[in-house]
Parts: C-alpha cells; sequence; structure tokens
C-alpha cells in the first residue's frame, strides 16, 4: 500500500496552479512536489506562429533574464516574425515604387499639355 500524501501549501483543491508530482526525497519517503505553470511562448503580432528563438516563460520570468534572449538580431526582433518583417519591407517598396510612377505619369502629362 502507498503512503497518504498531502498537499505541502495552503491550498487543498486540484485546480491548474495547484498541480504536484510524486517525488522520492533522499530520505527515502514519498513527497508532493509542485510542478510551475508552463509559459507560452511569444507568438507573432500579424500571424500570431510562435516566434523562434524565444523561449517560452511565465510573464514574470521575462523580467529576470537578459535582452539578447528576449529579442532576436532583426528590425521587429521580438515581436514579428521573418516572413511578417520581410512582407512588411516589400510593401513598403511596392508603395514608394508606385509614387515614384504616379509622379512620373504625372510629369508626362504635364508635358503633353
Amino acid at each position: 500500500m502507498t503512503t497518504r500524501l498531502t498537499y505541502r501549501r495552503n491550498n487543498p483543491y486540484n485546480t491548474r496552479s495547484n498541480k504536484v508530482r510524486v517525488v522520492k526525497t533522499p530520505g527515502g519517503k514519498l513527497r508532493y512536489q509542485h510542478v510551475k505553470k508552463r509559459g507560452t511562448p511569444p507568438k507573432c503580432g500579424d500571424c500570431g506562429v510562435k516566434l523562434p528563438g524565444i523561449p517560452a516563460l511565465r510573464p514574470r520570468e521575462y523580467a529576470n533574464i537578459s535582452k539578447p534572449k528576449k529579442t532576436v538580431q532583426r528590425a521587429y526582433g521580438g515581436s514579428r516574425c521573418a516572413n511578417c518583417v520581410k512582407d512588411r519591407v516589400v510593401r513598403a517598396f511596392l508603395i514608394e515604387e508606385q509614387k515614384i510612377v504616379k509622379k512620373v505619369l504625372k510629369e508626362n502629362q504635364q508635358k503633353k499639355r
């Protein structure tokens, strides 16, 4: 027969924040060890894909890690994925090109008059 185990904290209910696992101590006894909730990885603000290169932590734990671990070396590093940044760059380039084309067409119409 196994030994009965009791929670080691004040919350007596089997809730999401009160998860435990059974661990054998060096003295040979079984004890409950409280398990922390898993963090969700940060996601891209545009497409919602998980951002590679950034660890999945609990929100408060991001305050304790260094800045290089929270971002990647790129524009919009810790907030957008590489594909979305590429799309933004291409879109901005095409908009600028479109402005130039409009300007040239306007000048050509001015010359015809």
